[in-house]
């Protein structure tokens, strides 16, 4: 199916771009979340009457994330997990856990925006984690996980 993107979507393209994907992503995912319309003569003249109005916002997003990952950038976030004595914890430290503490200390982080690249933190530890808040901005932060008592 052929789409024009109404947002910039990672590994597929830009604003305003006329694509192929598959019909199942368009139909489920793409054209739902508003990133994407058919590509019909009617919507690409639509889209040509719109597209400033739409860069617009795009750049208002991104601007908004960027703010954003200035103050995140560098954060600290201390997690405090039942653990054993080895420091092994019981559980794990997933990207919902820190996507919570993140909004206790006033970020507004959906855990989709988490990026752990070595899975769930299982031991007491520093681990450095990545935050997407737009796709052109991926904040690290360090996730400080410490032991409680069992």
């Amino acid at each position: 199916m052929q789409i024009i993107l109404l947002d910039k979507v990672v590994n597929l393209g830009n604003l305003g771009e006329i694509v192929r994907v598959k019909d199942g992503y368009a139909r489920n995912f793409l054209i739902p979340s508003g990133r994407a319309r058919r590509a019909t003569e009617t919507a690409i003249k639509e889209f040509e009457v719109r597209r400033a109005e739409l860069e617009k916002a795009a750049g208002e997003k991104l601007a908004a994330a960027q703010a954003q990952g200035e103050k995140l950038a560098g954060k600290v976030v201390k997690i405090g997990q039942k653990s054993g004595v080895d420091g092994r914890l019981f559980g794990s430290v997933t990207n919902h856990d820190i996507a919570a503490a993140l909004s206790k200390d006033g970020f507004a982080v959906a855990k989709a925006q988490i990026r752990m690249p070595n899975g769930p933190i299982k031991v007491v530890s520093d681990s450095t984690v990545g935050v997407a808040l737009h796709t052109d901005v991926i904040v690290d932060i360090t996730v400080s996980v410490y032991g409680e008592a069992a």
